[in-house]
């Protein structure tokens, strides 16, 4: 479009001395476990992670959701949503072909290595999932039991979307809820600034590795 580029640090600092940055989350409680793994990878498709959340209607509803998020990236790939309380498997399982799907164009990720991190919920460990992943070709791994932190990148995840983005929703009831979904995960992958990725969004991020590969590719 001709227009010049973003100085997101730079935007960072004038939205700070202005008070017009959102409040920073809760510090979490430290646990007792140690944890010296890392969760996040040096490059995209090479670790997902998934974890579920919930969000509490003003009319006694609940609608929960669960969704697909790249370790390195950070872009949310997939991700599934329905008007009651619980955790099954089909919608876990459909959310996994849609993100297979969406990175490499077909129900299969070929010769690549790709990691599948999430908790022990039951959709996650049962049989039929553990099947589905690896005919994906993904390779399924899942946290210590009572060890949240170790998939740290999707529960970060869950905390910045309901500070961010269910903190300002209309909760009527599930259905306004669900219709404004879609709205919010597209804002988090295209707007939504990344301390761990320079203040760019996840796909602002992603272009601009599409940008260095093709650099690097012409040289």
């Amino acid at each position: 479009m001709g227009l010049q580029s973003i100085n997101h640090k730079r935007f960072y600092r004038l939205m700070k001395e202005h008070r017009l940055l959102l409040p920073k989350a809760p510090k979490r409680r430290v646990s007792s476990r140690v944890h010296d793994g890392v969760v996040a990878v040096a490059e995209p498709n090479q670790r997902w992670c998934s974890d579920g959340f919930e969000i509490a209607c003003d009319n006694g509803e609940v609608v929960t959701g669960v969704f697909m998020k790249d370790c390195c990236d950070r872009e949310i790939i997939a991700w599934r949503a329905w008007a009651e309380r619980g955790l099954p498997g089909e919608p876990v399982r459909d959310m996994l072909v849609e993100a297979v799907e969406a990175r490499f164009g077909q129900a299969s990720i070929g010769s690549a290595k790709l990691e599948f991190l999430s908790d022990n919920g039951g959709a996650y460990r049962a049989h039929e999932t553990h099947a589905l992943v690896r005919a994906l070709g993904l390779e399924p791994i899942h946290t210590p039991v009572c060890s949240p932190q170790s998939n740290g990148i999707a529960e970060s995840f869950v905390n910045t979307f309901k500070r961010d983005y269910v903190s300002l929703m209309d909760r009527t009831n599930a259905k306004v809820v669900l219709a404004q979904l879609p709205d919010a995960f597209m804002h988090f992958n295209e707007v939504h600034p990344h301390s761990s990725l320079k203040l760019k969004s996840p796909r602002m991020f992603r272009r601009e590795l599409a940008r260095r590969a093709q650099e690097n590719g012409a040289n």
